[in-house]
């Protein structure tokens, strides 16, 4: 299984200046191991597919450019590269370097090492570089989150996780889905393991997300998991019983 290939997706959204080092890291992370880069790009506007198209040509790996004509969120750029993925292990990190891809082969292997009961080791930032203001109300968020769906996870918004291909593919999907990873996991009867990982400082460009324009649709997505899970009973394991 450790030689399995590893699908890494990387929604991205004007971030063309972020993503040669991004793809070097990467690659100097993963040595010795099967995966593909797969790069969303969410209706940018830079010189993103340029820059993607060069990736391709230089890399001994797979670079593939999955394009949104239009922006469509990050929770549905995370989807579109997980129906591409080839690999049975799905990475995500974010596309503007905060995230260390050091910590994707820890997480893959985590993934591993807890066995078919896990679907999935989510990173849990250390050391936040977002603001005072936007720190809080995460952490508020975090809070609130974790006390209605009890999903056991100190920071769902951190773009870093691995996930079983097949379990990732099979959650529904929203505009926002990746804040609610986990509990969508637990639900379909899989454990999380997490991961500390240390966050960075974004080099180029600025957020495409604020603090204040998604607390509404945050409150109304956890409402709307918190139904989910309320008319959905826990998924059960079904397993065929042979009689000679």
């Amino acid at each position: 299984m450790p030689d399995a290939l590893i699908s890494i997706v990387i929604p991205c959204r004007n971030e063309a200046a972020n993503l040669p080092l991004l793809v070097d890291e990467i690659a100097a992370a993963m040595q010795g191991r099967a995966f593909e880069v797969i790069v969303v790009n969410d209706g940018s506007t830079d010189d993103t597919a340029a820059v993607l198209a060069a990736q391709a040509v230089a890399r001994p790996f797979p670079v593939r450019h999955i394009l949104h004509e239009k922006s469509s969120g990050q929770s549905l750029a995370v989807r579109s590269g997980a129906w591409a993925a080839r690999g049975s292990i799905v990475a995500t990190i974010d596309g503007d370097g905060q995230n260390d891809p050091q910590y994707i082969p820890v997480l893959v292997d985590a993934l591993l090492a807890a066995g078919p009961e896990a679907g999935m080791a989510q990173g849990q930032r250390l050391k936040r570089r977002d603001s005072k203001l936007k720190q809080l109300a995460s952490r508020f968020a975090n809070w609130l989150r974790n006390a209605i769906l009890h999903d056991r996870t100190r920071d769902t918004g951190c773009g870093l996780k691995a996930v079983h291909a097949d379990i990732l593919r099979r959650l529904p999907f929203f505009d926002g889905t990746h804040r609610f990873t986990p509990a969508l996991v637990i639900q379909e009867g899989f454990s999380v393991v997490h991961c500390d990982v240390v966050d960075r400082s974004r080099r180029h460009g600025k957020s495409n997300y604020g603090i204040f324009d998604r607390g509404l649709q945050g409150a109304l997505d956890l409402a709307g998991v918190w139904w989910l899970r309320r008319r959905r009973r826990r998924m059960p394991k079904p397993r065929e019983i042979v009689h000679d």
